[in-house]
């Protein structure tokens, strides 16, 4: 395709079905970017394999310490990156909440897991930064994990204690992020949260810091246990 083409809808579907699936962590500017202008498809194909590469999920997951059935809510779920690990993880007898603010995000992960016979797993539409904005009781999760999201959120304080009311006391809550721009490819300078800031927020929101784990290149990985 000449690069002065507008790019098909098809084509541009094409890349936007490689993000659901794989570009979990690819800022949503940057996704719109590419999708509006046919001289970025390839390198959102790159940054894609690239994200990918550096958050590897069969490597992070092993840090979680997830056990047959647990409780489990990824907050901030996108196209279902982690869903089928976890699915695994937790077994028959477990629970994933896929909780993601877009509806046809949302509606994805429900078509994965129709596909692949997957019955642990319920898909949320969920507002991270409302009150009450997750749909899961109070203290109903053993595990919550924030992947490639805290940079996203506006009201980044709202969030962290919306998710600390769904987690039970002595629970965990696994964050991991972005730790720079990596050129572009992650989000803007301005929109990184450090470790150190994360740290500060969730200790803030009734939670307690444990350790870092490695999350691969250009992320940490910080895991809190809540009070």
């Amino acid at each position: 395709m000449s690069r002065e083409k507008a790019p098909s809808v098809r084509f541009l579907t094409s890349y936007t079905n490689m993000y659901c699936t794989l570009g979990r962590g690819i800022p949503r500017h940057a996704l719109l970017r590419y999708e509006c202008n046919g001289v970025y498809l390839i390198a959102m194909a790159e940054s894609i394999l690239a994200v990918k590469r550096f958050v590897n999920p069969e490597t992070v997951v092993t840090h979680f310490h997830i056990r047959e059935g647990d409780s489990v809510a990824d907050y901030g779920a996108g196209g279902g990156f982690y869903v089928q690990l976890l699915s695994k993880k937790v077994g028959q007898t477990g629970t994933v909440y896929a909780c993601e603010i877009q509806k046809e995000l949302v509606e994805r992960i429900g078509t994965i897991t129709r596909t692949n016979g997957i019955h642990n797993v319920r898909p949320l539409w969920c507002d991270l930064e409302m009150e009450k904005g997750i749909k899961i009781h109070d203290g109903a999760i053993d595990i919550g994990l924030l992947i490639n999201t805290l940079f996203q959120l506006q009201e980044k304080e709202n969030a962290v204690r919306e998710i600390g009311r769904t987690i039970r006391s002595g629970g965990r809550l696994y964050v991991v992020d972005w730790s720079d721009s990596f050129g572009g490819l992650g989000p803007q300078a301005s929109e990184i949260i450090s470790l150190q800031q994360t740290q500060a927020l969730c200790e803030g929101c009734g939670f307690v810091y444990e350790n870092e784990f490695d999350a691969g290149d250009h992320h940490y990985g910080i895991s809190f246990r809540k009070i």
